[in-house]
């Protein structure tokens, strides 16, 4: 749409080891309104925290130019580095729609110790603490943003040029003990989560949370036609044996379409490599027994029979809207994890598309 813009908001390292991820997501797709469009993990390098930093204190009003100093210091301080065993890590998501940048200024607020009533994201998931003489002691913003488009793009066109060396799949952001059995797994977050702007995203994210696995990948995905007939392609003999070839295809051709946007039978050759018009989020876990703890949490396939607190219970509708897919087993999620091409970078391309290259 022409009058369409950007917005960005990156998760910071704190409230991404403190699990707050799903949470801070959900405010931003549901209190926008805003289409998210792209994402992407980094562990920051000294070179895009340092120029990052310098473009943060922009404000010539004295209250304003005060918090964007507090900011560009937190940046500089914890944007790099290791903490608890884990290095940096931030995830930044693109946003797009009208007025962005105000939905999104208006969503993450301001930070000021006598705002605290819960509004925006920064009352609820940040911290501005003084002593009595008015000193900042503790200060976590939750979330770093720009809320103008020229700073907007300046921004996303730093992070997509450093996007490539800093980001993608962070494979080791996190160190474990030398006997831990460490797994990667793949979940997506279903299209039947993206109908209209909510929490479900967030909320999904937020339940998967209590497995204290680490997010170490994280893509907003366009399921081609061909690639949900190769992701359900095992799926398929299961459908035609219990059903019968008929309506087992027929079945198949369903969840395909539920996935991408369009059924195999009624989709060209040369467009069955298109993006579909459907949208997932695909999260890489990391973590001891990750295949495990995130089958556990999501619960079986049918909501119905799914137990109270998993996400297919209280996020679930069908045995096939059943609001998100995990791997089951280490093998699968290599396999999907590749049909998907989680570390595929399409923030960048985004970027360059809207704005150009550099």
């Amino acid at each position: 749409m022409q009058n369409d813009e950007l917005g960005y908001a990156i998760i910071t390292p704190y409230s991404m080891r403190k699990s707050r991820t799903g949470g801070i997501i959900a405010r931003l797709i549901s209190r926008t309104g805003l289409d998210l469009v792209a994402a992407r993990m980094f562990a920051p390098s000294e070179e895009l925290v340092r120029r990052y930093a310098e473009t943060i204190v922009s404000e010539r009003e004295p209250g304003h130019r005060a918090t964007q100093e507090l900011i560009r210091e937190y940046v500089l301080r914890n944007f790099t580095g290791e903490k608890q065993a884990q290095r940096a890590r931030v995830l930044c998501l693109v946003f797009r729609g009208t007025d962005a940048a105000e939905k999104m200024r208006a969503t993450v607020g301001h930070i000021r110790h006598e705002t605290t009533a819960g509004e925006t994201i920064r009352d609820t998931f940040g911290d501005y603490i003084t002593d009595d003489s008015g000193q900042v002691t503790y200060f976590e913003p939750a979330v770093v943003a720009a809320f103008d488009a020229k700073a907007i793009e300046r921004d996303l066109k730093l992070w997509a040029e450093f996007s490539d060396r800093d980001g993608g799949v962070l494979e080791r952001a996190v160190r474990f003990s030398g006997n831990a059995q460490i797994e990667k797994t793949l979940v997506l977050i279903k299209p039947d989560n993206f109908k209209f702007p909510n929490v479900r995203p967030g909320g999904v994210i937020e339940v998967f949370s209590r497995t204290g696995l680490y997010i170490v990948g994280f893509k907003v995905h366009r399921m081609s036609v061909a690639q949900a007939e190769e992701f359900y392609g095992p799926v398929l003999p299961v459908l035609r044996e219990k059903l019968g070839q008929a309506k087992g295809r027929d079945a198949w051709e369903d969840i395909v379409q539920f996935m991408a946007g369009a059924r195999p039978s009624d989709t060209l050759p040369e467009k069955r490599d298109h993006p579909g018009s459907e949208k997932c989020i695909a999260l890489v876990y990391q973590g001891e027994n990750a295949v495990s703890k995130i089958r556990e949490v999501l619960g079986p396939t049918d909501p119905a029979k799914a137990p109270p607190g998993s996400i297919r219970k209280e996020f679930g509708q069908t045995i096939m809207i059943n609001a998100a897919h995990a791997s089951d087993s280490v093998e699968n999620a290599k396999r999907e994890m590749g049909i998907v091409r989680v570390d595929e970078n399409n923030f960048k391309a985004l970027i360059e598309n809207l704005y150009g290259r550099q």
